[in-house]
């Protein structure tokens, strides 16, 4: 079959991809040489796109209750479900908790059914978690949700600050752009302002290593210093801006001087007064923000405190000078356009937008139109708690892992008379709470758009046929509000005149002032629609090929066409004012992973890097604690409990540790991270914080720790292995197991495997156990047990289950656990090409001296570049043991 154009469907960048559909799957996918966004580059991540597909773990069919069903009775059981509700309780009693990985289209439908139809303002979505304060604080400065800069700005930049985002693994694409662009331009600088010494440090020329929560005080002291030294641009600021006044007052109140903002900040002053000049000093500045300013209780404000500096100085609309929030899923930006936050209306109107309910009441002829903003996502769930939420519909998102305060999340929905869950995925938290379960189409099949973070809208493809009975998430919400008797509302053929509805909408009757606007998408034929290039909104009749930069001519989208400084007060957050728990807890994404695996962790080698759950802390926190590096600890707090891998690294600070995202109990215990995050929400956008919590450290206590390799994808893991990780690998599924003294190994190998091993090998002094199970002449488990987690490579093993039959001599090595002639090449480090850690080593001891001289040795480090801070540390420390 031919190649298609289609945009991968991680994170906000909005990359275009090429795939060739073969058979009921797909070719290995590359990046879209046309696509504006990646010029046809791809991450690790999107690069093994097609390595997460197939049925194996999807959900095929409806279920009702726990049973299999037709459409037919599973729309109806909805329908009725909903209607019943809403006539007994109002339509208030009602929920619709959407996604970012929903297409423009799915979430239009679903907007305009819960707003409209069913007449509930409860309809809010997971980006409420990412984004949300990056949108408030749009609002306030601009009037509108606008990011008014693009891509080519991070090019133009002569100053990158880097506020609270390591895009090196989370927007490998767009840091790769940054850094090509810097290479070939010397004297530009960048600044990394995050606790956390990440991989993004690797092209910084200044750390800014501050105390969690101080991100407003450091940015309302370059305020006060701009100001001091008479850098504001006062005729800008006289003709389009406003409020500086008061927002000069509040940064002079929190942050006087540099002596005071270093002191609050804990940062040497010295470092402080650097980025300070380096800003001042730099008209062409982009300010790139992303999760850890908005992930915290004073979001908006930290939003607002950074934008503020740039309305100071004129940096707004101007090539290579703009603040720019990047979205963290792929459609987050889609889902603000149509209105899926609760806040909103559709189209970037607000409840509180004069005329607005009227003008989308009568667009849509709706028959029960919400009248209010409705309760954000944190506020939504803890109303299905209180039991004023009767029924709940979840779509494409998994609350249960991402949502703070977790363990009530799931409680709320174990009492919820109905949820109603859609989902691609037949294994998740979530599902498994869930009264009716609906199949929706995957990423390969969905055909729709998506927004990225630049604006910019692309066509989403559908490459396979729909996997078992799914169905996309527009048709299933249409089809349910047609059985509630909304027939005229949502008679669509298909998304194409669901795009040409939400571009109609957006043009009609409104005011110059507000710059989203599709208008010039309005008539689309279905053709057109289906060969649709990327663009950039506005797209108007006038400019039907989208606009770069916002707010050039210095007119916002406010009352009276000026920009709004806004006054910030930072409040310092305490979450355990008894001091009972004396670590500060840190959480976030790893470099080849996404949310909660649902997808990634599908494709083992996007395994490779970090296979289990992991705390990282600074060696000398450890010390004190008198644990190691490598063991397993629990880190727990009022909230709950996390177990992971130590990882010692000074590149934490002392006093704080850190904790990855997307563990699930699907896939291990105890190791789901928004545990540890109470819900308390940024009082103006409602998100929750998860970059800052307190907890206690404490040593894992187990006495063994196993790998059992299985052809199978589950086993009964019970009684003494108090721990597990389950990792896909290439022919077989690993779990990585540890727990207490166990005195009849073969009893417990038998009763995990259901038979008595075939082959066993035990050492009871030093530890050590192995058995193998043999189906015919072929492996079909191994097990190997040692006193501390020092395995071998299992890449040879895994290999074996491949093999039809098994000699004597391989039979023998299995249970040593590796081959003598096959060199293990260690942990991986670049998942792009598979070279590991020992392979790195060995090419540097023949000489391979630099990054590059690896690359042309190993090729490591030539694709996305994620690897390449990895690869320096590797040489470094190589180069530290061999100097005299």
């Amino acid at each position: 079959m031919s190649e298609i154009q289609t945009t991968c469907p991680y994170c906000g960048v909005g990359c275009g991809v090429r795939a060739t559909p073969s058979g009921d799957t797909l070719n290995p996918v590359q990046g879209d040489a046309a696509h504006p966004a990646n010029a046809g580059r791809l991450c690790v991540k999107g690069a093994a796109l097609h390595e997460t597909l197939g049925t194996a773990g999807r959900l095929l069919r409806p279920r009702v209750r726990g049973q299999e069903t037709s459409w037919e009775e599973a729309l109806s059981a909805v329908a009725d479900g909903l209607a019943a509700i809403r006539d007994h309780q109002g339509p208030n009693a009602i929920g619709l908790y959407l996604s970012g990985q929903l297409l423009t289209e799915d979430y239009y439908v679903a907007n305009k059914f819960g707003k409209g139809f069913l007449g509930t303002p409860h309809v809010d979505t997971n980006s409420r978690l990412c984004m949300s304060s990056a949108v408030a604080a749009y609002k306030r400065a601009f009037g509108e949700d606008a990011v008014p800069g693009c891509y080519d700005d991070l090019e133009e930049a002569e100053l990158m600050v880097f506020a609270g985002a390591n895009p090196a693994w989370n927007h490998p694409v767009l840091y790769q752009r940054i850094k090509q662009a810097f290479a070939t331009q010397p004297g530009r600088r960048a600044v990394v302002i995050d606790p956390r010494r990440t991989a993004s440090c690797d092209m910084a020329d200044l750390h800014l290593a501050l105390r969690p929560g101080t991100d407003a005080t450091l940015w309302n002291g370059l305020l006060v210093w701009l100001a001091d030294r008479q850098m504001l641009d006062k005729a800008w600021l006289a003709e389009h801006c406003s409020g500086l006044e008061a927002a000069l007052d509040s940064a002079r109140a929190s942050a006087p001087d540099t002596a005071s903002v270093a002191a609050q900040c804990d940062l040497d002053e010295a470092d402080v007064r650097c980025f300070y000049s380096w800003f001042e000093a730099t008209p062409k500045t982009v300010s790139f923000w992303s999760q850890g300013l908005n992930q915290s209780t004073s979001g908006t404000d930290n939003g607002s405190a950074l934008i503020n500096c740039h309305l100071a100085t004129g940096r707004v609309g101007k090539p290579g000078a703009t603040p720019f929030s990047i979205t963290g899923q792929p459609n987050a930006m889609g889902g603000r356009e149509v209105g899926g936050l609760a806040n909103q209306l559709a189209a970037h109107l607000d409840y509180d937008t004069p005329g607005a309910l009227a003008e989308v009441e009568g667009f849509w002829q709706a028959p029960a139109m919400a009248t209010e903003p409705g309760y954000k996502a944190v506020e939504l769930f803890e109303a299905v708690e209180r039991g004023e939420i009767q029924a709940l519909w979840i779509m494409a998102t998994n609350p249960a892992v991402s949502l703070p305060d977790a363990d009530r999340v799931r409680r709320a929905l174990e009492i919820c008379p109905l949820v109603i869950v859609s989902d691609c995925v037949d294994d998740t938290d979530t599902l498994a709470l869930a009264d009716i379960v609906l199949p929706a189409c995957g990423w390969s099949e969905k055909d729709g758009t998506v927004t990225n973070s630049e604006r910019c809208i692309s066509r989403q493809r559908a490459l396979l046929e729909a996997a078992g009975e799914s169905r996309p998430d527009w048709w299933i919400i249409s089809q349910v509000a047609r059985r509630m008797g909304f027939e005229n509302g949502f008679n669509y053929p298909g998304p194409a005149e669901i795009f040409r509805e939400h571009a109609r909408l957006s043009a009609r009757h409104r005011q110059d002032r507000l710059q989203f606007d599709i208008g010039g998408l309005a008539r689309l034929s279905d053709h057109d629609y289906n060969t649709m290039e990327p663009v950039q909104w506005p797209v108007t009749p006038e400019h039907l090929h989208g606009r770069r930069r916002l707010f050039t001519d210095g007119r916002f989208a406010t009352a009276d066409g000026r920009a709004r400084m806004v006054p910030v007060t930072p409040v310092q957050t305490v979450t355990d004012p008894e001091g009972r728990a004396p670590l500060q807890i840190n959480s976030g994404r790893i470099r080849d992973q996404w949310h909660t695996m649902t997808r990634t962790g599908r494709a083992p080698r996007l395994l490779q890097h970090y296979s289990e759950p992991f705390i990282e802390a600074n060696p000398e926190d450890l010390r004190h604690l008198e644990m190691k590096d490598g063991e397993l600890a629990t880190l727990q707090n009022n909230t709950g409990h996390y177990t992971g891998r130590l990882i010692a690294t000074d590149a934490q600070r002392q006093g704080e540790v850190f904790v990855p995202i997307h563990w699930s109990d699907r896939i291990t215990t105890s190791s789901v991270a928004s545990r540890l995050f109470p819900a308390a929400t940024d009082p103006v956008s409602g998100q929750p914080g998860s970059k800052l919590s307190d907890g206690r450290l404490t040593p894992f206590q187990c006495h063994w720790q196993g790998r059992l390799l299985t052809h199978t994808d589950s086993f009964q893991c019970s009684g003494e292995a108090l721990f597990h990780v389950r990792v896909p690998m290439s022919n077989s599924t690993c779990w990585h197991l540890a727990g207490d003294q166990v005195t009849d190994w073969s009893c417990r190998a038998a009763d995990w495997l259901g038979r008595t091993p075939d082959a066993e090998m035990h050492d009871p002094g030093a530890g050590r156990y192995r058995a193998a199970w043999y189906d015919r002449d072929g492996i079909a488990a191994v097990l190997l047990i040692e006193p501390t987690n020092d395995f071998p490579g299992l890449d040879w093993l895994d290999s074996l289950f491949t093999a039809p039959t098994l000699n004597e001599e391989t039979r023998r090595q299995v249970l040593a656990g590796r081959a003598a002639d096959v060199p293990d090449t260690g942990a991986i480090v670049c998942s792009c090409f598979q070279v590991g850690e020992y392979s790195i080593e060995t090419a540097i001891n023949d000489g391979a001296n630099s990054v590059s001289a690896l690359g042309n040795t190993l090729k490591c480090g030539t694709n996305c570049g994620s690897c390449v801070p990895e690869l320096k540390a590797i040489l470094e420390k190589k180069a530290a043991l061999t100097s005299p």
